[in-house]
């Protein structure tokens, strides 16, 4: 498992703050090319696939997220990580290596946000419940239940692996409206990742 050290030695005081640029630096934003690929499935459980799942969980709560796929760090691999508490609560870090729904039940739609779309949240409807079903570092068989918030979350993470944004997944109304409004964000997050000395791809 990911060891829970990762979010105390991250966020001792000023660790985050100088760290910010190295997270920004990681996450990929909208408008790179990996986002909109389709990840492959992890083959290997050893100590590489353990490495990317400490980065993914690093650079997640450097940044206060919830979730992180590993497209999101430029890396084309089916894996997630999910903390619903964002480090708020222990034992709540959940790394999922291809992952996969196999079951939904119910809907609701809720302010939905993205690392890779910062700053922007939106509405999206999603399943009240799935259940997950993976394999964890190990190559180990999981299976996870999960409602709400949880539920929204591994959506959401499951769905970059498939090259699928929060975007896509709007009303159409709500598409359309944002149809226009895409490129000014991809070229605002392109000059936020030049400010910090890292082009977007």
């Amino acid at each position: 498992m990911v060891r829970r050290i990762i979010l105390t030695e991250i966020m001792e005081s000023g660790k985050a703050t100088r760290g910010y640029n190295a997270v920004m630096s990681a996450i990929k934003y909208f408008g790179e090319p990996v986002l909109r690929k389709r990840a492959v499935p992890a083959a290997k459980f050893d100590p590489v696939l353990r490495d990317l799942a400490d980065r993914m969980a690093r650079a997640m709560y450097s940044a206060r997220g919830v979730g992180l796929a590993a497209p999101q760090i430029g890396e084309g691999v089916r894996m997630i990580v999910v903390d619903p508490s964002a480090g708020d609560r222990e034992n709540e870090l959940l790394a999922l290596v291809n992952p996969r729904i196999a079951r939904r039940i119910g809907s609701y739609t809720d302010d939905e946000g993205c690392l890779s779309f910062p700053g922007l949240r939106l509405p999206v409807a999603r399943a009240f419940e799935v259940t997950v079903e993976g394999q964890d570092l190990s190559g180990n068989p999981v299976s996870k239940e999960a409602r709400g918030m949880l539920a929204r979350v591994l959506q959401h993470e499951i769905d970059h692996l498939d090259g699928i944004l929060l975007v896509d997944r709007l009303s159409w109304r709500l598409r359309l409206r944002m149809l226009f409004k895409l490129p000014g964000l991809k070229r605002r997050y392109r000059a936020a990742k030049e400010a910090v000395g890292t082009p977007a791809e």
